[in-house]
């Protein structure tokens, strides 16, 4: 069985919007800015995007506002040829521990995992749908301890449901997670050391204790 190419289904797109001469919209979710930077120098040349910031994973809140604000920094200055602007969605942790439930002893990557990428990937969708965009998608897919196949067909099932197409992404591809790295050393931003829930930042500290 042929793995899909993500990455190469995404420039098919963008190829006809760019033949139909049309800018279309983006709903991007970001789960931070040090992955959205590179995501943002890419799309920028041919979506117009509004970044949403949605990750009730985020423990504590003090993190969660940090990551929040860093994200909103870079949306003002990174450049683009098309507007890049920025949504925050409501800091809601109690739909995610409710969500976890159960899977509190997952291994990172697991169950608990695909259930969060469903959570915030399914506010994207309303979002995008409520609001005419063209396109939305997310960037998950960048992260090398992510699962790329996974976050597409959770979107492709949320694109059917809502009635807004996902765009197919694998932003690792072609270096992407290594020119984000440089982007985040470009515009100082803070890098965490855990995904954002409090079970990934216990495998974080056991892992650095180890």
């Amino acid at each position: 069985m042929n793995q899909r190419n993500y990455q190469r289904e995404m420039e098919k797109i963008i190829e006809r919007c760019e033949r139909e001469s049309r800018v279309p919209r983006l709903l991007l979710h970001s789960c931070c800015a040090p992955c959205s930077s590179y995501v943002l120098e890419y799309l920028s040349q041919y979506f117009e995007i509004t970044v949403f910031y949605y990750n009730p994973n985020i423990s504590p809140a003090e993190e969660y506002e940090k990551r929040c604000e860093e994200q909103r920094r870079l949306v003002q200055e990174i450049p683009a040829r098309y507007p890049i602007t920025f949504q925050a969605g409501p800091y809601e942790p109690e739909r995610f521990f409710s969500m976890s439930r159960g899977h509190e002893t997952d291994p990172e990557g697991g169950e608990r995992c695909f259930l969060c990428y469903r959570l915030r990937l399914t506010e994207a969708a309303k979002l995008a749908k409520a609001g005419g965009y063209d396109y939305f998608t997310t960037t998950l897919t960048i992260s090398p301890l992510k699962n790329a196949a996974k976050l597409n067909e959770i979107g492709q099932e949320l694109s059917e449901i809502y009635e807004v197409v996902c765009l197919p992404s694998d932003f690792k591809k072609k270096n992407g997670y290594r020119r984000s790295v440089e982007l985040s050393a470009q515009y100082g931003l803070y890098r965490q050391n855990y995904c954002g829930c409090v079970y990934s930042r216990r495998e974080s500290q056991m892992r650095e204790q180890a």
